[in-house]
């Protein structure tokens, strides 16, 4: 894939899921150089934050010519001061190409050894060792951009063939030479908000995921119940005016297409009206996390849209400082590097996400509680009640990892705290708002991994393997490929875990 000028997010995702190899446009090679040549030039006489000074509240410090190149380096090792857990390597390889890509703008003034290395990492798979925890998000990803940076100019540790070296003995075995430091690569490398919108990219990659299948799994139970499909008409949903729960409905509708079990309210209901009925046998409409799922999911597909949206703007733009304009000839300081796009969004992600696991969680519950389905045995038990236990022990999970989302759900955006002597006075915490929208994220394909293995056991007890829909179908044959159907009591963590990594691919 030749990378020129505007990057889609689906280009992102065949690098980073599907290993497609990248090479960079000539037309970008020259903005590149163009936009380095001139500021080289350019800041010969004149003072250029972080060319020629020093960084942050030291900005009033001169630095001297021979200095100049040095003062790059020192950023980039006392910056290097990230600790916690290594980000997971689609994250760093989402990252390096974002700030591949936003360097490539040609307002950076970075010499181009810095695109054609991060290039090269990218398509031999060589992931630089960045921490989760160290970055405020205010002058970006100062701290985890500096690990990035630390690899590019030859040490630090990278993630190379399933394993952590360090980078000079990875960059001997692939014949790699460092970046070449001249005017201000430390600085271009590190200021800039690439990690946080790299996980924000991954991130947004498994909810697309996590809303496909909780839509497929809300069709399933909607099948169970045997429900009227008039919450999900388009006459209904359409007197709605907001695009995703009209989606939603569509999907569902397309999903229930050719299902035996979901009812015409008007064969039922609309038939007949007895005078000496005083309570009626079917219930007249579905609970809430049966009837409600276009209004449910359709603000988290709208927010999944607009992150997306922001996300496709993030690693499109310019987002470091100063900003250099060739075409203008001039310099402009400013505020490019902060987050609070990203951070904002993130947030608001994880809030959908976790809304997303409570439907869940309800309609497992839902599912679980015989007296209020009057459907199925309680905990859907297809063993001996009293003796066997169903899916008893795996609601406490659900509970209890749809709790921590909860609480998880609060936002960062609104956590500003001063630092740098004051100097970042009001930050995003865009990368912390991004990692936690990832355990979020985790948490959720958890949940609905039990949800999924519940309705299956469900199916399984009503018989309604040949009326389900194909598409329910198709899900029901998968899990089962997983699990067997079983009554007595088994250990369920390994089979959590690979109904988890199925919903994840």
């Amino acid at each position: 894939m030749k990378i020129n000028d505007f990057l889609k997010l689906k280009d992102f995702q065949e690098v980073i899921f599907n290993d497609k190899e990248i090479d960079l446009d000539e037309s970008l090679i020259a903005r590149v150089e163009a936009s380095f040549q001139f500021l080289k030039e350019f800041s010969k006489d004149k003072i250029i934050y972080g060319v020629n000074t020093g960084f942050g509240p030291m900005a009033q410090f001169k630095i001297s010519d021979e200095d100049k190149n040095q003062l790059q380096y020192n950023l980039i090792r006392s910056h290097s001061s990230g600790i916690g857990n290594p980000l997971p390597e689609d994250e760093v390889k989402a990252a390096m190409l974002a700030r591949l890509n936003t360097l490539s703008r040609g307002n950076s003034g970075v010499h181009t050894s810095v695109v054609f290395l991060l290039k090269d990492l990218i398509n031999r798979d060589i992931t630089p060792l960045i921490f989760e925890h160290g970055g405020v998000g205010a002058s970006g990803d100062l701290v985890q951009l500096a690990h990035l940076a630390l690899v590019l100019i030859g040490e630090g540790e990278v993630f190379y063939k399933g394993e952590r070296k360090s980078t000079k003995e990875v960059f001997g075995i692939e014949n790699l030479q460092p970046i070449k430091v001249e005017i201000r690569e430390g600085l271009g490398l590190m200021n800039g908000t690439s990690v946080m919108s790299g996980i924000g990219i991954v991130n947004a990659h498994k909810a697309r995921k996590l809303t496909e299948i909780s839509l497929q799994l809300s069709c399933a139970i909607n099948e169970l119940v045997q429900a009227y499909d008039d919450h999900l008409s388009e006459s209904l949903n359409n007197t709605k005016r907001h695009i995703g729960q009209q989606k939603i409905a569509e999907k569902m509708r397309n999903h229930l297409a050719d299902s035996k079990l979901i009812r015409k309210r008007a064969d039922h209901l609309y038939t007949r009206f007895d005078e000496q009925e005083k309570i009626f046998k079917d219930k007249v409409q579905e609970y809430y996390s049966i009837r409600c799922v276009p209004q449910i999911l359709g603000p988290v597909l709208d927010t999944l849209e607009f992150t997306e949206q922001i996300l496709e703007d993030e690693i499109n733009s310019a987002n470091d400082n100063p900003i250099i304009n060739v075409e203008e000839q001039h310099v402009y300081h400013g505020g490019n590097f902060h987050g609070d796009y990203i951070s904002l969004e993130m947030d608001k992600l994880k809030i959908v996400v976790t809304k997303l696991t409570m439907l869940a969680e309800r309609q497992l519950n839902y599912l679980l509680n015989a007296k209020i389905n009057e459907i199925f045995p309680p905990f859907v038990n297809l063993g001996k009640l009293g003796f066997n236990f169903g899916m008893q022990g795996v609601q406490f999970t659900a509970t209890s990892t749809t709790a921590e989302s909860q609480m998880l759900s609060n936002p960062m955006y609104v956590h500003s705290i001063p630092n740098n002597n004051d100097n970042q006075d009001i930050v995003s915490m865009g990368t912390n708002s991004a990692v936690i929208c990832r355990k979020v994220i985790e948490n959720a394909f958890e949940v609905l991994s039990i949800e999924a293995i519940t309705i299956v056991q469900a199916i399984e007890y009503l018989g309604f393997q040949n009326k389900i829909s194909s598409k329910t179908k198709e899900l029901y044959d998968e899990i089962r490929n997983i699990i067997p159907a079983f009554s007595d009591d088994m250990v369920m963590y390994p089979y959590l875990q690979k109904v988890k990594d199925y919903l994840k691919k």
